[in-house]
């Protein structure tokens, strides 16, 4: 009875009483921030082009709505049936994928979305979730056998594909992902030191060789540590990205209040949101959002160590590396570290298919903390 009386007093000086109640509290937070921060970034550009000031954040309001119906719905079904569905879930995905080639809109010189009335569906943002899931079905099985894992696989070549389709839009960025992710899964789960050398080799040969494919590529990453030498081309974003994060100072702005918004810095709500977020909300709203993203790698990599089977872990692994991945790559490409790669800031990013990805993918993740280890937290 003590030790009992001692557990229960722990849980009470706690904010949650297990790792997954730790994500679903961070999700929770980051959601509002993130919908506080896309209105705040995108009223200028809706009045000026819809006039209306509320028009993303409209559509933002019912990504999140469907994005919970997601995660509920992720939450609640065992991980395990996504296993066995993945042979129909892959195939809508490349499906998706060739349909968005041939009809998708051009915007910006780019076939991304396939309209859907009022909304419209990127298929690359599902893409990562399923090449996640290929790579934990096949990564678990090896691991649970204690086989080698190999990097000329079946499951290698589907996820290829899913690359090639998405570089064919071009979206270098997203294409990265869905590759990279993977490479990361093996790597972390045993892939022996010589295929790593191989694989290290591989990427770096194929990355220099998609940046040679596009020149415009090319002049992002040779402006890299230098925007200012080409300030109002190729390094305009990157130099308006980092006068609106130094603007900011200790305490920001204040809400609404950012100017950089007002036709100074591109994609201000989408790929360069945090750029406003920080010139609104200051060094210390930054530092919260670190805080945030550490905080969720933490307690999803716990999940992870606590899930019941091989599957559950390699795949909460997975997903943790997705959304911290994709918050690492967004921080470091708006604070000038690397090239514009148009990679989204989970949650503080407007974008409706890839917030809808995310809380799916999350969903996932908390259904695998709650089969796991009852003991964790």
């Amino acid at each position: 009875m003590a030790e009992v009386h001692e557990v229960a007093q722990a849980d009470k000086k706690r904010f949650w009483t297990n790792d997954m109640e730790a994500i679903i509290a961070i999700t929770l937070v980051l959601l509002i921030l993130g919908t506080i921060n896309v209105f705040s970034a995108s009223f200028v550009f809706a009045e000026a082009e819809f006039d209306t000031p509320y028009f993303f954040l409209k559509r933002h309001v019912i990504n999140v709505v469907v994005g919970l119906i997601a995660f509920l719905i992720c939450f609640r079904v065992d991980y395990h049936i996504w296993r066995r569905g993945i042979v129909m879930i892959l195939g809508f995905t490349i499906f998706a994928l060739i349909l968005v080639l041939i009809i998708g809109p051009v915007v910006n010189g780019a076939r991304r979305w396939l309209p859907l009335g009022i909304t419209q569906f990127q298929p690359a943002e599902l893409a990562k979730l399923v090449s996640i899931m290929i790579a934990s079905a096949y990564i678990s099985l090896r691991v649970k056998l204690q086989q080698p894992l190999e990097l000329f696989t079946l499951q290698a070549g589907i996820i290829a594909l899913m690359f090639g389709l998405t570089e064919m839009e071009p979206d270098m960025g997203t294409g990265c992902i869905i590759l990279g992710i993977p490479m990361l899964m093996l790597v972390v789960s045993g892939l022996e030191k010589k295929k790593i050398l191989a694989l290290s080799g591989a990427a770096v040969a194929g990355v220099a060789a998609l940046i040679i494919r596009e020149p415009y590529r090319l002049e992002r990453l040779k402006i890299t540590y230098d925007p200012w030498s080409d300030a109002q081309n190729y390094g305009y974003q990157t130099v308006q990205s980092l006068s609106a994060i130094g603007s900011g100072e200790l305490t920001g702005m204040g809400l609404g209040v950012g100017v950089s918004k007002y036709d100074y810095l591109p994609e201000a709500h989408t790929d360069f949101a945090f750029a406003i977020f920080c010139q609104e909300n200051g060094f210390l709203g930054a530092i919260l959002v670190f805080f945030l993203f550490g905080a969720f790698a933490i307690y999803a990599a716990r999940i992870a160590y606590h899930a019941k089977d091989e599957y559950g872990q390699i795949l909460a692994m997975g997903i943790m590396l997705l959304v911290v991945g994709q918050a690492i790559a967004n921080l470091f490409m708006v604070g000038g570290m690397i090239p514009v790669v148009g990679v989204p800031l989970p949650f503080i990013s407007y974008g409706g298919t890839s917030l809808i990805v995310t809380m799916a993918a999350i969903g996932i993740l908390t259904n695998i903390g709650r089969h796991g280890d009852r003991k964790a937290g």
